[in-house]
């Protein structure tokens, strides 16, 4: 009896571990290259980093997985580090040299989005589609 107890008590308690855990999968798709990697900040909803993650590029398409959040709001932004050398290399004036992107596609005026573009909200496990902005001067 005592083990049913046992066994009774730990699956009435398992769901309160799992519970509101999600995946959030990143598609990447547009990349120039398969060179190099793709390296994404992750951030919560004040704009603070929560992880760096660096992933492989296969085909010209990088997908990054997200394990273990928690429901909530979030941003990340990437870039495509062309030359392995963990930094966004820029041309002239400051002009990015390596694709970049943001969370929900969005976009900036002379300079980055604003995190309020960039916030995505998990409530669920999703997958998000992104394509790279690379820029031609």
């Amino acid at each position: 009896m005592r083990n049913l107890s046992l066994v009774v008590l730990v699956l009435a308690v398992m769901p309160l571990f799992s519970f509101g855990q999600f995946t959030l999968k990143i598609e990447i798709s547009g990349l120039e290259s398969s060179e190099g990697q793709v390296l994404l900040e992750f951030n919560n909803e004040k704009g603070e980093k929560m992880m760096g993650i660096a992933q492989s590029i296969v085909e010209n398409q990088c997908l990054i997985v997200v394990n273990d959040l928690k429901p909530g709001k979030y941003a990340f932004k990437y870039f495509h580090d062309k030359n392995v050398n963990k930094k966004l290399d820029l041309k002239w004036m400051g002009i990015p040299k390596e694709g970049f992107g943001f969370s929900n596609n969005a976009k900036g005026t002379f300079g980055p989005p604003s995190l309020e573009k960039m916030i995505f909200e998990v409530e669920e496990n999703m997958s998000v589609k992104c394509t790279p902005t690379y820029i031609k001067i």
